[in-house]
């Protein structure tokens, strides 16, 4: 292993444990927040209320000393909130811009299927090409960007679902869960001051250097090609009407060598792939009605093919430089 991907893997494991002190219990969500924050994406957090989403996206912009903004999605929420807009000044005789919550590093997009379509559609812009462009002026977002959007899986009364477009932007989807007995012992034992005292352990320069040594993280090509098997079994499988797309082989091939970095090394493994998989393709499926039906469940979908799909032994495992479980 090389000293850089050491480096960087410890500075990963410090920014999850500095998330930690504030999110108990929740070790490896944080680590997939911050896999993704180094993938460049955005994450959709699906669950019910009060299991923490909203202190995780803080915790995680305090310990990467960056900006963090909260927008609370509804149905009279406007384009303009998000991106901006320009108000003219009397004074100057020009119009100036007035930002919107999403020039920030980090954007908490709190129930997002609580806003209409066309307020959604705003972010597609910000979380694709990282810019607003208001009066055909465009505006580049801070570096490093993320958007993190929750929504309750439970109450659709006054909700408008999120279209499969916007939803495979979202490089992940996670959920939290609730906490164990113990862990909600300690939850209710913290005083506002201990989650509030999250360290700050890295910097916006930090994750922009990561993001480099990801992108020399080395894939062999048997993973290229294990990585497209499990794209491609999805678009043939029985109970899928739509498989996934490549935005999403594109994702989990980033995420993989993020994930290597994460582990402490410069080339990945199928660990890396069987292990994000779930995280990364299942959101991207859409169901035949009569697998809905069923019961059947996207992430149920997920684990059949990578059951079925022949794990690949790359040059880095032949040389013994690494096991597949």
């Amino acid at each position: 292993m090389d000293q850089e991907s050491i480096r960087c893997g410890e500075l990963l494991h410090s920014i999850v444990r500095a998330v930690g002190t504030a999110v108990i219990g929740k070790e490896q969500e944080i680590a997939l927040v911050v896999l993704a924050l180094i993938g460049g994406g955005h994450v959709l957090l699906e669950d019910v209320p009060g299991v923490g989403k909203t202190g995780l996206v803080s915790a995680l912009s305090r310990a990467v000393s960056c900006g963090f903004k909260r927008i609370q999605f509804t149905p009279d929420i406007m384009p303009s909130d998000i991106t901006g807009f320009s108000v003219y000044n009397q004074k100057t005789g020009e119009f100036e811009f007035r930002p919107g919550a999403a020039m920030s590093n980090f954007v908490l997009a709190d129930e997002i299927n609580r806003a209409s379509a066309k307020a959604q559609a705003s972010l597609l812009e910000v979380m694709e090409e990282k810019q607003v462009t208001i009066d055909g002026k465009t505006h580049i977002l801070p570096e490093p960007f993320m958007v993190l959007a929750t929504q309750n899986p439970l109450d659709n009364l006054g909700t408008y679902p999120l279209p499969e477009a916007q939803i495979d932007r979202f490089q992940m989807k996670l959920s939290l869960g609730y906490p164990s007995y113990e862990q909600e012992r300690r939850i209710m034992a913290m005083t506002e001051e201990e989650k509030a005292e999250v360290p700050s352990v890295a910097a916006g320069a930090d994750i922009l250097a990561v993001r480099e040594a990801a992108a020399r993280v080395r894939v062999d090509d048997s993973l290229r090609n294990y990585i497209a098997d499990l794209v491609t079994a999805t678009r043939g499988h029985g109970s899928v009407a739509l498989g996934v797309s490549p935005r999403g082989s594109i994702a989990l091939y980033r995420l993989s060598r993020v994930r290597a970095l994460y582990e402490g090394r410069d080339y990945v493994l199928p660990d890396d792939v069987k292990f994000l998989a779930p995280f990364v393709l299942a959101h991207r499926l859409i169901l035949r009605p009569e697998a809905k039906l069923d019961g059947l469940m996207a992430r149920t979908v997920i684990g059949e093919i990578l059951e079925a799909t022949p794990i690949p032994l790359p040059d880095v495992e032949r040389h013994g430089r690494g096991q597949v479980k």
